[in-house]
């Protein structure tokens, strides 16, 4: 498993990696984007928010697992015909903010890992 991000996605993808007993290849803010781009074209698959890297690999043509929180997947969804979108769809949904304006991130924090492993595992289990 790779995890991807930019500097400031670091903490982020360090705490991912320790929460999987360092499973991970960790590339957060160690790539430049083309290298970013050649790693993510051996995945079969990537779960991902709504972001340029999702848009990448949907256009890749890997099957995406789209998380979206504070956007809106009808405004920017994954160009793939096989994209599973993950959204709660809350009242406060979207608000578009990068910080949450009641403080609670619930849109992102109540998506059960649970929830994106089934996206992941087709009822075979296999990816």
């Amino acid at each position: 498993m790779y995890l991807f991000g930019s500097e400031k996605d670091v903490a982020v993808s360090a705490s991912i990696n320790q929460l999987t007993a360092g499973h991970c290849q960790d590339f957060a803010g160690k790539t430049s984007l083309t290298e970013a781009l050649d790693l993510m074209s051996l995945c079969d698959v990537v779960v991902s928010n709504d972001s340029g890297l999702m848009h990448v690999a949907a256009a890749l043509n890997i099957k995406t697992i789209a998380v979206y929180g504070s956007s809106d997947p009808n405004f920017t969804p994954p160009l793939h015909d096989d994209a599973e979108v993950i959204t709660l769809g809350l009242a406060c949904s979207p608000c578009f903010k990068r910080e949450c304006p009641l403080g609670h991130l619930d849109c992102l924090t109540k998506i059960l890992p649970r929830t994106v492993i089934e996206k992941v595992f087709d009822k075979e289990g296999e990816n």
